[in-house]
Parts: structure tokens; sequence; C-alpha cells
């Protein structure tokens, strides 16, 4: 699923920690407690920790286990360190999110009790560290997880595909050599192609009348010269 979501996945006790997906090479880069997190327009929540992985960014409360949101590094489109007043009223690390939808959360939602549903609309959130001197190690470590999740190129596979079974390398050969006889015997493939026989006989046709203006062309010229 793209976009944010809700994550209740937690190990340990107390406010525990996010469980990771080990198996599929997850591993934790960074936790910063004390971090409120602003969803979209809506008000900051907190108290929290934030936790980066090589894979996503997930927000933990601190004082209710079943509260907690992530989202994959591929579904963020941008992220920036924001220091205007103007912009947000403390210092925060921004981030747009790729839901893959045409819409955003301003729409509202088809089904007002699908929590979920909303969540998914929401297209930009805000990290509110505590401690606003770590904003710049944040987006550094936005940036470097960003690195390991580059975004998949639609095709790459087909266009790489080099593995072929023996089937297939002679369903090739014969393909060429297909092209091969066609561009050997070009007069017989047209008049083939097309069921018309006479289309070949009169390619032929006029190829022998060009020789033939051809031939004359140059005896009239070797009379001229002879006269001369």
């Amino acid at each position: 699923m793209s976009g944010l979501r809700f994550f209740v996945e937690r190990t340990g006790d107390g406010a525990g920690q996010p469980a990771l997906d080990a198996d599929n090479g997850e591993e934790l880069m960074h936790v910063q407690p004390g971090t409120a997190i602003v969803l979209g327009s809506r008000q900051p929540e907190s108290p929290g920790t934030l936790y980066i992985t090589t894979k996503q960014v997930v927000w933990l409360s601190d004082t209710d286990r079943s509260k907690g949101y992530a989202v994959d590094f591929l579904s963020v489109s941008l992220h920036a360190v924001s220091r205007d007043p103007e912009a947000y009223q403390d210092p925060c690390l921004y981030a747009q999110i790729d839901n893959g939808l045409e819409y955003d959360e301003s729409e509202g939602s088809t089904d007002e009790g699908d929590e979920s549903s909303d969540l998914s609309r929401i297209t930009e959130l805000r990290l509110v560290p505590s401690d606003p001197n770590q904003l710049d190690t944040l987006f550094q470590i936005f940036c470097e997880c960003a690195e390991l999740n580059p975004e998949p190129i639609e095709g790459e596979e087909e266009e790489h595909n080099w593995i072929f079974s023996a089937d297939q390398l002679e369903n090739q050969e014969a393909e060429e050599e297909s092209e091969w006889t066609f561009s050997q015997n070009l007069t017989h493939s047209i008049g083939h192609s097309n069921g018309d026989h006479d289309l070949a006989h009169n390619v032929l046709q006029l190829q022998i009348n060009d020789q033939r203006f051809e031939d004359a062309e140059e005896m009239d010229s070797d009379s001229k010269n002879g006269h001369r």
C-alpha cells in the first residue's frame, strides 16, 4: 500500500519499538525521541518517538501503543528542513507523500468512518523534534535512506531479460533467416506477401526496361562521340 498508513507492530515493553522486516534487510538507522508529528492540516500529535529505518519512516506514540504511523521512503517524493514561521509555527522536517491518488485530503473521504481511507489521502507531513538542532541530522539521514530506495524503472526487467530457452533461440534464428531471405529475394517476397504474382512480374519488367533504357543512352553517347 502506498502513502501514509497506520503502524501498530511493536516489540518490547513500555512504548516499545517498531517491528522491522529483518528478513528483507530492514535496519534501524536513527531514533529521535521527543518528536511530534503533524499530518496534513491536522493538529500536532505528541509525545512520540521517530524511528528512521532503511525502508521507512515510523512515528510511534509514547503513551498509546495502538497509535503509530509509517510511510515508505518510496512514497516520500520530497523532504526539506523548514524554519520559516510563515510556513509553520515551529522548525520542522517537511515531507511530501505520493499516495498514488488523484485527489488529496481536502476532498474528504467517501466513507467518514473509514480512518484508513482518510489517512491514505494525506499528501504531506511535518516532523517536529523538541530539539530543533537535530533537524539537519534528520535531513541528512532522510537523504541517505532515500538513496537506498531508488524509484523502480518501468520496463527495466523486460529490456534486460537476456535469458532465453532453447526454443526461443531456435525461433529467433528462424526469424533472422526469414529476414535475410526477404532482403535477398525482394521481388519474390513482394509478390508472395500480397498474393499477387503479376506484381512481381511488373517489378521485374520495370527493372529490365530500366536496363534497356540505360543501354540505349550509352549507345547514343558512343555514336555522338564517333561523329566528332
